[in-house]
């Protein structure tokens, strides 16, 4: 299954929207998550240098400058690289206490708090990171720095956003692979059903749907289907059942009536008599050709035929079924267009084959007009393709499957002999040698019909010589349906 159809179904868009709403909502989730750890630990530094500030303001007001230096001193001296933060400096910015070494050169904000890059000498990390702090103003035109050294918070800063990223990351990932695979799924189940009803549709009405079991939805599907599929082919089946009761019951009397309509011809008529019963033995021919065209068509179809399945040699066939209709073609002085391999050779039916290329060029030569082209074209290989072609006034695209269906006629062919079983016995014949039979225009200009059969090619060279004269149901040689 192509991963670009996996991707263009329908199931997959479903996954994918899906997909990004659960990503949306991981995102919320861990923003929410960054937001409430990052305040709370902002608050906490904040609240640590607010006590600290409460407890040197104390110290300010009992001992004064002298005092609250001295305690910055012993802090300093007691934890000189600690994440406490202090300096004292004079009205001209030059330190008296503290662990830092110059006053940062940033803008507080309108409370009082700065955020600045530590750089200090003896600090325990390499590279400069940030710390917060809050400014006083002293008397005398001193000023205080209380701050923390805020690396660790940033640290998990750093961390939950990393982790934000990688959980979108994989969010992401591992809802595209379920959409894949939630999706090869579903179309896998489809495809199956595709496929059953493609098997259906070239004619194989017994087909069902399968069914897992699991009383899922497209287990239901199928059940649906295959119902419908059951009373389609009870439909079918009473139909075909009765055309093929009427054409068997009537071929019987017609036989009948073309008995005693020859033992009346040999009977002594006068003229205008002995014509009527020419005429009638003709109309009754032409019936029992149509009930037995009718006939063989339904046992093909339905399995009931009995098929001598031979290696057929195509190209004599072919050439056989040329020198039958050359004449008719030099009646109306058309010019026959062979093209033949030097061999084809398919496993089949050597009558019913003969019968099907006998229809073709009987259709071609009849609906081409006189002084025209028709052509024949066989090519061997692994498939055998057989096209005929004609000059005629065609078949549109839209009536191109309807001419397949028993008693079909196009309007602009209604004039012409015929009973529009040709092309109907032509796809039986195909489908029951495992073959398909394709319709197309002959020229640019959409004019001419050129049939296409393609058979599967047999294996060895061993052929089965042209049957000659054929053996049909009712005719001494090989006869196209009209």
């Amino acid at each position: 299954m192509r991963f670009s159809r996996i991707l263009s179904s329908s199931s997959f868009r479903l996954a994918f929207v899906y997909m990004l709403l659960f990503a949306a909502s991981v995102f919320v989730l861990l923003g929410f998550i960054y937001w409430a750890t990052v305040g709370f630990m902002t608050d906490q530094v904040e609240e640590t240098i607010q006590a600290e500030i409460q407890g040197l303001a104390e110290q300010y007001r009992r001992q004064g400058l002298r005092g609250m230096v001295s305690v910055l001193n012993e802090r300093v001296l007691s934890r000189p690289t600690g994440e406490s933060l202090y300096l004292i400096v004079n009205s001209e910015k030059k330190p008296l206490a503290g662990n830092l070494n110059e006053w940062p050169a940033v803008l507080e904000d309108r409370n009082g708090w700065i955020s600045f890059y530590l750089n200090r000498p003896a600090d325990r990390f390499e590279q400069p990171h940030l710390a917060r702090a809050k400014l006083f103003q002293l008397q005398g035109g001193y000023m205080l720095l209380v701050g923390r050294d805020v690396y660790d918070l940033f640290r998990v800063r750093a961390l939950i956003e990393q982790s934000l990223l990688y959980g979108i990351g994989i969010t992401i990932a591992l809802a595209f692979i379920g959409g894949v695979l939630l999706a090869r799924g579903t179309r896998t189940r489809i495809e199956t059903i595709n496929q059953t009803s493609r098997k259906i549709m070239q004619g194989d009405l017994s087909l069902r749907v399968p069914v897992r079991g699991t009383g899922d939805d497209f287990d239901e599907l199928a059940v649906h289907l295959n119902r419908m599929l059951e009373q389609i082919e009870e439909l079918m089946a009473g139909v075909k059942h009765v055309s093929d009761n009427i054409a068997h019951d009537l071929r019987t009397p017609l036989t009948r009536l073309r008995s005693r309509l020859e033992v009346l011809s040999t009977n002594r008529l006068d003229s205008g008599s002995q014509q009527i019963v020419e005429e009638a033995l003709g109309e009754t021919d032409r019936l029992l050709i149509t009930f037995n065209s009718l006939l063989r068509i339904a046992r093909i179809e339905s399995g009931g035929y009995q098929a001598h399945f031979t290696k057929v040699d195509m190209v004599g066939l072919v050439n056989d079924a040329i020198e039958l209709y050359d004449a008719l073609a030099q009646d109306k002085n058309q010019t026959v267009e062979v093209e033949l391999a030097e061999s084809a050779c398919v496993s089949g039916d050597q009558n019913l084959l003969f019968q099907a290329v006998a229809n073709l060029l009987d259709n071609a030569i009849k609906y081409s007009p006189e002084n025209s082209r028709v052509g024949i074209q066989l090519d061997g290989g692994r498939e055998v393709t057989l096209t005929v072609w004609d000059t005629g006034p065609g078949i549109a695209p839209e009536e191109r499957e309807h001419v397949f269906e028993r008693f079909y006629r196009v309007d602009k062919t209604r004039g012409l002999p015929g009973n529009g079983l040709g092309l109907s016995m032509v796809r039986a014949v195909a489908r029951m040698h495992k073959g398909r039979i394709e319709l197309s225009e002959t020229s640019a200009d959409s004019t001419g019909l050129k049939v296409i059969i393609t058979l599967p090619a047999c294996d060895g060279v061993t052929v089965s010589p042209p049957a000659l004269p054929y053996q049909g149901d009712s005719a001494p040689r090989p006869q196209a349906l009209k």
